[in-house]
């Protein structure tokens, strides 16, 4: 059963062009040009996903998510706009919007946002058409072959059968969520539920209303009954990345949940009993973040039953052009394209480079140099000059810290998005109020 999408675009020719695209790749798409036209096929007809311009005729797009989100809960929100605002996207992700994203785009990336929907954990397009959850099927998971990549592979096989809390540590971009899928995939759980939640995305305000859902009523906006993360996981498994970011009032919130295995959904009266399992990560040392008195102590041990590092790709570079043809491929089908290979000496200058952003910055750099390849080979002339002219700098200091690695990442994705800061969000794969965050935190400017 193919997936129903429903696009509301007044820009008639933009909204046939992402149709049609969207068409070609075995999608059900309609389309309307008005809130009013939207609302009456939303009533008439059940859709997976609801694609709404921002700026409509006679109407909000937040207006038609908050109509979408009350008469099918289970309809995913994807808001595109030519007015990027991250007070807008903030409050567009609070109504429940699926992602954001700013014109001009390329179908290609509208394509990518929709795929990895597919992979999100909690309510997805996958789960309403009882498609297989590829989180279930295939993980993703790359075996390395470097001593690093052995080791860690070894744990997470020691571990997956158990039902132990895991925190997994390691810096940005080094596929902590694939590793926590990983584990999934291993346990007694694999065919229960995996739900991702991104801790440095929720506002604290309205964390206890994510983790444990609320009450329809039970505050403004609060439209429709919600189900919350952990209920959904129920049975299953919860990632919770980047954990150190939450506030220490949600820091008790989820230590009370875990212990007692018992939530209460905001403005509810009734106790809803869940089994879960619990995966964490953290790119940064939660320990000195309890030392300092940001993280509580019992809710660190709590969570760290079983600790996994994942080595940098710095340091397994044995593992990078395995890697390589894995993103290469992955590339290939989702732009289309039928790129052989890298170049050697693409390789060499792959080999020499520090890979501070790691499997992530790996992957949008080949995706990216897929997209611009004329060649069959990728060459030099395509990727990023980073690569080529800033190998001597990346080579690691005694005190080369991952806050370095983080903050240069970010200049790095602003640079080659020309300070475009929804684009560099994109690229980084975090979101724009992450991103704002981050560069709030390494005093970033422009």
């Amino acid at each position: 059963m193919s997936i129903s999408i429903l696009i509301v675009e007044d820009d008639i020719a933009f909204g046939n062009m992402v149709a049609t695209y969207l068409t070609r790749k075995d999608y059900d798409v309609t389309s309307r040009a008005t809130v009013k036209d939207a609302r009456d096929a939303l009533t008439n007809r059940t859709f997976d996903l609801l694609i709404t311009d921002l700026k409509l005729p006679d109407e909000s797009g937040l207006r038609l998510l908050e109509y979408a989100k009350d008469i099918t809960p289970n309809t995913d929100v994807l808001l595109m706009t030519g007015y990027a605002d991250v007070t807008t996207a903030v409050e567009a992700i609070k109504k429940g919007a699926l992602e954001y994203i700013s014109k001009p785009f390329r179908p290609e990336e509208l394509l990518m946002i929709i795929e990895e929907s597919l992979d999100a954990g909690s309510k997805t397009l996958a789960q309403t058409n009882s498609i297989p959850n590829p989180t279930n099927s295939n993980p993703n998971f790359i075996a390395g072959i470097s001593e690093g990549s052995k080791r860690f592979n070894e744990y997470v096989k020691l571990v997956g059968p158990t039902d132990m809390c895991v925190l997994i540590q390691g810096e940005s971009g080094t596929g902590k969520e694939v590793a926590a899928k990983a584990i999934h995939k291993q346990s007694t759980r694999s065919n229960d539920a995996f739900i991702a939640v991104d801790c440095g995305s929720i506002p604290k305000e309205i964390a206890a209303s994510e983790f444990f859902g609320h009450i329809k009523g039970s505050f403004t906006g609060a439209i429709s009954d919600k189900k919350g993360h952990f209920e959904a996981a129920d049975g299953g498994t919860l990632f919770l990345d980047e954990v150190g970011n939450l506030s220490y009032e949600n820091q008790i919130q989820l230590l009370r949940a875990l212990q007692e295995r018992k939530i209460k959904p905001v403005g509810g009266n009734n106790e809803i009993d869940v089994d879960i399992r619990v995966i964490s990560a953290t790119n940064e040392d939660l320990l000195t973040a309890v030392k300092a008195g940001k993280f509580r102590e019992d809710l660190y041990h709590r969570l760290n039953e079983f600790t996994i590092e994942i080595p940098p790709l710095r340091q397994r570079k044995e593992d990078l052009i395995l890697f390589s043809e894995y993103f290469l491929s992955e590339a290939n089908k989702g732009l289309n394209k039928e790129v052989l290979g890298l170049s050697k000496e693409v390789e060499i200058a792959f080999k020499k480079y520090h890979w501070p952003g790691n499997l992530r910055e790996l992957k949008n750099v080949i995706k990216r140099s897929v997209l611009l390849a004329q060649k069959p080979l990728i060459s030099l002339d395509v990727i990023p000059r980073e690569i080529l002219y800033s190998q001597e700098s990346r080579v690691p200091q005694k005190d080369f810290s991952r806050h370095s690695n983080e903050k240069q990442l970010i200049i790095n994705a602003l640079r080659e998005t020309n300070y475009n800061k929804s684009r560099a969000a994109k690229l980084l794969e975090i979101t724009r109020k992450t991103l704002y965050n981050k560069m709030a935190q390494y005093q970033i400017e422009r």
